[in-house]
């Protein structure tokens, strides 16, 4: 339940992180209004925070952390770009997992 728990609060942070940078990108590349920087730092000081609710140790946080922002920046591709990621994309992501696995269920033995 606890890898679960995990896993969810990575997913969290991934969303938050990449609204936080996709909103300036709209502004910058998309000519939407540049009010969009509001919301955008509003995320990304979520982005900060959520990262701070982890108990390991933040360097392992981050590592670990990177394995789950793959997997959410494809589905972001797919979901918001309309793109659908190919068999390499998917498995990337199954091998950013896989090392994310490692790193979390290594640690629980340090």
């Amino acid at each position: 339940m606890e890898l679960l728990k995990t896993f969810g609060l990575f997913a969290l942070t991934a969303l938050a992180e990449i609204l936080g940078c996709y909103l300036p990108w709209l502004w910058l590349k998309q000519g939407h209004s540049v009010w969009l920087l509001l919301p955008a730092a509003a995320s990304l000081a979520a982005f900060v925070w959520l990262l701070t609710l982890h108990p390991q140790a933040a360097g392992r946080v981050y590592a670990a952390y990177g394995g789950v922002y793959v997997s959410m920046a494809l589905l972001w591709l797919w979901a918001v770009d309309s793109v659908r990621p190919s068999m390499t994309d998917w498995l990337g992501v199954g091998l950013a997992l896989l090392g994310m696995a490692v790193i979390v269920l290594g640690s629980r033995n340090v």
